[in-house]
């Protein structure tokens, strides 16, 4: 799970009792679906990135290569 909050980056810290996440900075709460949302969002626009720089550098080669 992510131990730092969406909003500020702050530290969370589990409250068992509300069974939410709180930011110890800002003071917002989440929930774990909140949190495991968030994450697989973020790993989907990483693997995109991933996907755009793979594709610039195999035009930058097969250009690289027809100029030889």
């Amino acid at each position: 799970m992510a131990d730092y909050c969406l909003e500020c980056g702050g530290e969370l810290k589990y409250d068992p009792a509300l069974k939410q996440y709180t930011c110890t900075s800002c003071g917002m709460t989440f929930s774990g679906q909140d949190l495991l949302n968030e994450k697989y969002k973020l790993s989907e626009q990483r693997d995109t990135v991933d996907e755009e720089r793979r594709k610039r550098q195999k035009e930058y080669l097969t250009w690289w290569l027809s100029k030889k």
